[in-house]
């Protein structure tokens, strides 16, 4: 008599489990993106207010504290109230972020960002007291403004979803191409201020202008159609018209001449009302990537319970009297002994299926990935022209531009070149 206690070794996962697991892993992905919807929404938020507090900032320490007091304060207030939208923000997709991290560069910038925050209350201090100038409070606020904007970047990266990657990668062009419009407030306001612009001044407009043309042509090629026909309306504005004017004025100013100081508060005004309509139309593309990502939810999960009854209703016991030969799309083949024609089949065409679908999407995600690594590697090549000729950003990206102007090629092509070489010297 045998005594030997029998094992019973689990049954090997089927064809059918792991088709189930792709559907639930896209499903989950989709679900982290619907949380990744409110912090990105608020910081899209807070991004403005701090914008807003800023621009307050720059005419309050302009003045010497005369003007812009009571709205710094009121700003400050509600840039606070943003603030605390944020972390609440924060605190719900943590789970999501931190159990099963999909990304190490998306963490390590909400990290960052978190603690540039927590500088905030220090800055504030110092704008108060006029311990900082217009130059240098602009640039720590910027500093803030741009990590919580790379956040979005990297939240864009991780996305699988062509459609939902496209509308992240819109919105974060739009952000930056705003941002640089908040910059040339700030840079504007000095030059109506003292009541002409210098070289360098002009340049810097010059930069952040192209700069702001290069984002929204990016945002306009993956917008969609509502958030597009907002910009068209923003262009057509004759207000756009009365800004190329004040640029032109302050770059034609020679030496002699001196602006009437009273055009700072219309420049400053005109391109605030700008900035307050483009935030419109970020808030537009933020609905759409909403919407988009309850729709894609819905889909999937739909997608997902209409397998598994189709799976569960497939005949798994039968046998087919004679072995199947199954052609895989790769060129290989298989022979099944111990599974049904049916059943076999069956499987083959949802496999095949969901092959042709998630390799449609990785298509489609391609084409928007390749406008983020394009900015990726003109930002690397950005910091090689600065460290290897020893100037600052604004210089580095001139000189870019006119490396690729110079050699008729595109600037992702000539950022390319430039970091391939630096990797070949090091």
């Amino acid at each position: 008599m045998n005594t030997k206690r029998q094992t019973h070794r689990p049954a090997a996962p089927s064809a059918g489990d792991y088709l189930i697991a792709s559907k639930q892993c896209e499903l989950m992905h989709l679900q982290h993106f619907l949380q990744m919807g409110k912090l990105i929404q608020s910081i899209g938020n807070l991004v403005h207010g701090l914008q807003q507090e800023r621009g307050a900032s720059n005419v309050f320490l302009g003045s010497g504290g005369a003007k812009f007091g009571s709205e710094r304060t009121a700003m400050i207030r509600e840039s606070d109230s943003r603030h605390l939208a944020f972390n609440a923000a924060l605190v719900e997709v943590h789970e999501s972020l931190t159990e099963q991290p999909v990304s190490p560069q998306l963490l390590n910038h909400i990290a960052s960002a978190v603690h540039g925050l927590e500088t905030l209350p220090r800055l504030r201090r110092q704008v108060e007291c006029q311990n900082l100038n217009a130059v240098e409070a602009t640039e720590t606020y910027s500093r803030l403004i741009q990590g919580l904007i790379t956040v979005v970047f990297e939240a864009a990266d991780t996305a699988v979803d062509p459609t939902i990657a496209g509308l992240l990668v819109a919105m974060v062009h739009l952000m930056n191409g705003k941002e640089f419009c908040g910059q040339e407030r700030a840079a504007g306001s000095a030059g109506f201020s003292s009541g002409g612009f210098d070289a360098a001044l002009s340049q810097r407009i010059m930069h952040l202008v192209a700069a702001q043309e290069r984002c929204f042509e990016v945002f306009v090629s993956l917008a969609d159609a509502d958030s597009r026909a907002l910009w068209y309306e923003l262009r057509s504005h004759p207000r756009e018209a009365e800004l190329d004017r004040l640029r032109r004025l302050g770059w034609s100013v020679g030496p002699r001449r001196i602006l009437d100081p009273e055009l700072a508060d219309r420049w400053f005004g005109l391109m605030t009302e700008r900035m307050d309509v483009l935030k419109k139309v970020e808030d537009a593309v933020e609905s759409c990537f909403h919407g988009r990502c309850v729709d894609r939810f819905g889909e999937a999960r739909n997608s997902l319970a209409h397998q598994e009854t189709l799976l569960a209703t497939l005949d798994e016991d039968g046998e087919s009297s004679q072995p199947m030969l199954v052609l895989c799309s790769s060129g290989e083949s298989w022979q099944s002994d111990g599974v049904g024609q049916q059943f076999g089949r069956s499987i083959l065409e949802l496999v095949q299926e969901q092959t042709r679908r998630l390799q449609q999407m990785t298509d489609e995600l391609q084409v928007v990935k390749e406008t983020l690594e394009d900015r990726r590697t003109q930002e690397k090549a950005v910091l090689l022209l600065m460290a290897h000729r020893k100037i600052d950003n604004d210089e580095a990206h001139r000189v870019l531009r006119k490396l690729a102007m110079d050699q008729g090629r595109r600037l992702p092509e000539v950022a390319r070149a430039l970091v391939s070489m630096a990797d070949v010297l090091n």
